[in-house]
């Protein structure tokens, strides 16, 4: 076994792995954890649709709050009872403060409400668009670190 000179990038760290390397699988961990999350996140609004299309209830809200990310909403169900779910309203996008909406609510969840006409195909766009920017920044710097190694 022959030990690598004082100084050399295989003194650092575990044995045989350079800086380079160790910084390489770091960036390409790095990306691949936020593609998991963007796809986590079209998988969730998917199972929220169907939670809600199994068992739809629907309402007229008015707008409490609007964000492009969270709008507060707030409705009536049929019974009479007022809500205003914590999470708010999927896919909030262009809603303006006291504007009425049709929603779709999960009638055994209330608090799992939809824009009516809004679905998960939604959030394909924008986590398409997370996973491409990634990929676009994380790989010229994989190419630069491959080829400093």
């Amino acid at each position: 076994m022959t030990i690598p000179p004082v100084g050399s990038p295989r003194t650092v760290g575990s044995p045989g792995t350079t800086a380079s390397e160790r910084t390489r699988r770091a960036v390409l961990t790095v990306a691949v954890a936020v593609s998991v999350l963007a796809v986590i996140l079209v998988l969730g609004a998917w199972r929220n649709d169907r939670i809600i299309g199994s068992d739809t209830g629907t309402a007229t809200a008015e707008v409490l709050s609007a964000g492009s990310l969270r709008s507060a909403i707030s409705f009536v169900t049929p019974d009479g009872v007022t809500h205003n779910p914590e999470l708010g309203v999927l896919y909030p996008t262009g809603l303006t403060v006291g504007q009425r909406i049709a929603v779709e609510y999960a009638r055994s969840d209330p608090d799992l409400v939809r824009v009516t006409g809004r679905d998960a195909r939604v959030a394909i766009v924008p986590a398409g668009s997370v996973i491409v920017v990634t990929w676009l920044i994380a790989t010229p710097i994989l190419l630069y670190l491959r080829r400093r190694s």
